[in-house]
C-alpha cells in the first residue's frame, strides 16, 4: 500500500530536518551541543536531540562524553571517499606534458572535507628543488590550489566570497599565494557539468616564479587543465 499524503509529508520532514541539523555544523571546527544546534535550525530541543541520536547511530555525528557536546562524524569521510576521484593514471601523462614544457613540477590537487590533497605531481626532467612540492594535504583555503576549488564553485564546505582573492582570481581565472619565499598558481579543473573538480598548481621560489614567467606558463596550464575534464567525467 502506499503512503499516504500525511506520512509522505511526515517523512519528508524528517530528512528535510536531519539535513538542517548536519548544515548547523558548516563552518563550525568546533563541537555544538543539543541546544546550538536546535537554536541555529528553529527546532525545539527535545526534536533535535532525537534527530541527533539517529545521525549519532548512522555515524554522521559523534557524541563527546559528559555532555561536551556533537562533532561530524567519520561517515561524512566515508561518503565523500565515495566520490569518483580523478583517474591518476589518466591524467599523469597530460601533468608530465606540463612540467617537461615549463620546467616546474605540476600538481593535482582535490578537495576532500577541508584540506587540499595532492593526488599527483609530475617533475620535470631537469633538476628541480622540493620547494616545487606541494603538501600533500593542507587547510583548503591556504593554499592557490585548494583556493581554485573553492572559488571556482567546486566545493561547499568553504565559501568563495570569505576568500580575499574571490573577485580578482574570478576575474582573471586563476589563483596565486605567496609564502615565504615561494610563489604558487593554480587553475580550476572543471568537469563536463562546469564544476571545479580539482586544480592543476605549479609553485616555486619567488624569484624565480615571476609575473612574466606566470604569464607565460598559465596559457599552457589551462591547456592542461581543459585536457584534464575528461579525465574528470568518465563516460
Amino acid at each position: 500500500m502506499s503512503a499516504s499524503p500525511k506520512n509522505s509529508r511526515t517523512g519528508a520532514q524528517a530528512v528535510e530536518r536531519a539535513i538542517a541539523v548536519m548544515y548547523a555544523f558548516r563552518d563550525e571546527p568546533g563541537m555544538l551541543t543539543v541546544s546550538e544546534v536546535a537554536e541555529r535550525v528553529g527546532l525545539s530541543v527535545s526534536t533535535c536531540y532525537r534527530i541527533m541520536q539517529a545521525l549519532v547511530r548512522g555515524r554522521l555525528l559523534v557524541a563527546e562524553g559528559h555532555g561536551a557536546g556533537y562533532r561530524l562524524g567519520v561517515g561524512i569521510s566515508e561518503l565523500a571517499r565515495s566520490r569518483p576521484e580523478p583517474d591518476v593514471e589518466s591524467a599523469a601523462p597530460h601533468l608530465h606534458g606540463l612540467a617537461a614544457d615549463i620546467g616546474i613540477t605540476a600538481s593535482i590537487s582535490v578537495a576532500e572535507e577541508r584540506q587540499a590533497v595532492t593526488l599527483y605531481s609530475a617533475r620535470p626532467p631537469i633538476p628541480w628543488c622540493s620547494h616545487q612540492t606541494p603538501d600533500e594535504r593542507s587547510e583548503l583555503g591556504s593554499t592557490a590550489m585548494g583556493r581554485a576549488i573553492v572559488i571556482f564553485g567546486g566545493h561547499g564546505d568553504l565559501r568563495a566570497h570569505a576568500l580575499s582573492d574571490a573577485h580578482d582570481a574570478r576575474r582573471r581565472g586563476f589563483t596565486v599565494g605567496v609564502r615565504s619565499g615561494v610563489t604558487s598558481v593554480a587553475v580550476p579543473v572543471f568537469d563536463m557539468d562546469g564544476r571545479a573538480r580539482a586544480s592543476i598548481g605549479i609553485q616555486a621560489r619567488s624569484a624565480r616564479l615571476t609575473t612574466d614567467l606566470i604569464s607565460d606558463v598559465l596559457p599552457r596550464m589551462r591547456y592542461t587543465a581543459t585536457q584534464l575534464t575528461a579525465v574528470l567525467s568518465p563516460a
